[in-house]
């Protein structure tokens, strides 16, 4: 079941629940470095990051944490009642592991708060992003989204 305005406060404290996997590439990697201007050998250099610490290119962690509204869209319900959804911020950020070239990952959501702001609710969220076959996960983030119904 999906969250929708209605039912939010029965998923307090509770796991929503898991994302599918997604694969993390190297041209989703190349692409991120294009972007940002962060070309970091250990992301972008796949022959020198063979000998480097992990065996391979790694995401950047930035990369990592951009990738959660992609992984984290099924929370809402088709129909949910919001008309509006803001990113809002970031309480806590932690890189916990790096995700290697190919990794596949997944986000696991929590919802642990929720504050009324007048025509808007603000919800707070934790995120475990996991990496397959692995026990550390990637990051752990609190994040934090307006929506409006």
């Amino acid at each position: 079941m999906a969250l929708t305005l209605a039912n939010l406060p029965q998923y307090l404290h509770k796991e929503i629940g898991v994302s599918e996997w997604l694969a993390v590439e190297q041209d989703r990697i190349d692409r991120f470095a294009e972007c940002t201007g962060d070309f970091q050998w250990i992301h972008i250099d796949t022959e020198r990051a063979k000998d480097g610490p992990y065996g391979a290119t790694v995401a950047h962690g930035f990369l990592t944490l951009s990738l959660i509204p992609v992984l984290a869209k099924f929370i809402w319900a088709e129909n949910s009642g919001i008309k509006a959804s803001f990113n809002y911020g970031l309480n806590r950020v932690r890189f916990a592991a790096p995700v290697r070239s190919g990794d596949r990952i997944r986000d696991r959501v929590s919802l642990s708060a929720i504050e009324d702001r007048g025509e808007a609710k603000l919800l707070t969220m934790e995120h475990r992003v996991e990496i397959d076959g692995q026990e550390k996960p990637a990051l752990v983030a609190t994040g934090m989204v307006m929506v409006q119904g």
